[in-house]
């Protein structure tokens, strides 16, 4: 919660001086149902170490609040597009075979308690190409820039009296690109990417969204999220996908 309070009050503070010479701004909050798959694995010796998230974990789709903040600025001035995304799921699961978790020994056959948190945080600077929606009479918009991930993973494992547990805080550069089309004043189609690859490890972040305006600069949108994680670094070897539908609602000026 802390964080939480902390990554908000940081992103509050960037952006509120802005808002007096904004020229633009859209603002968000819906629903995500989360559906995970992948494992997990700290410390991993053998394959029998990586921990199957649905058939081992046992976790299923979860729904978790939603929200972002996009912010068009005048002049030569970057637009800024902030993003939250909390991620939690726990529960209760076994293994047919002894695994270790962060160098601990795990029994084979006996329930354990896990819970992982992929909780993220969005800021990204970015410009539309130039002309482009002006060229296109406003149908078409394409944005690109850069974009900072703040990924709060945490994992942890506990059967009985043995507990082991990795927290590991990143700020991950990734590359935005964002894509509008509005054929009509009703209707807005989106799409959206974020996504990174380096060495054993890569993050990618995919985005599909329709929207539709039924009363002045409010809109309801619902759509598609597609993320991928793979991690292999401070001795976390894990890889989690998460994908849904979503629900949005907000405005637009």
């Amino acid at each position: 919660m802390k964080k939480r309070l902390f990554y908000s009050a940081v992103l509050t503070s960037f952006i509120c001086p802005t808002l007096t010479y904004a020229m633009g701004i859209e603002a968000s909050a819906g629903f995500w149902n989360q559906d995970p798959s992948g494992y997990i694995g700290y410390k991993v010796q053998s394959e029998a170490d990586k921990i199957d998230v649905n058939q081992n974990l046992g976790y299923g789709k979860k729904t978790k609040p939603i929200g972002r903040v996009k912010i068009d600025l005048p002049l030569f001035l970057p637009n800024i597009y902030v993003m939250a995304t909390p991620m939690k799921f726990d529960g209760t699961g076994k293994k047919d075979t002894n695994f270790t978790f962060g160098g601990k020994t795990y029994t084979a056959n006996q329930t354990f308690y896990s819970e992982v948190k992929a909780d993220h945080y969005d800021v990204a600077l970015y410009y539309g190409v130039p002309f482009l929606k002006r060229l296109t009479q406003g149908v078409l918009n394409i944005e690109v820039g850069p974009n900072i991930r703040v990924l709060d993973l945490s994992l942890k494992v506990q059967q009985g009296s043995t507990t082991e547990s990795k927290k590991l805080t990143v700020a991950i550069p990734m590359l935005y690109v964002g894509a509008q089309v509005q054929p009509t004043k009703f209707f807005k189609a989106e799409g959206e990417f974020r996504g990174i690859s380096y060495n054993s490890s890569h993050y990618y972040d995919f985005i599909g969204r329709l929207k539709v305006y039924p009363y002045g600069p409010l809109f309801l949108a619902g759509g598609y999220r597609y993320e991928e994680l793979k991690v292999k670094e401070s001795d976390v070897d894990t890889k989690l996908k998460f994908k849904g539908p979503f629900v949005e609602a907000g405005f637009e000026f």
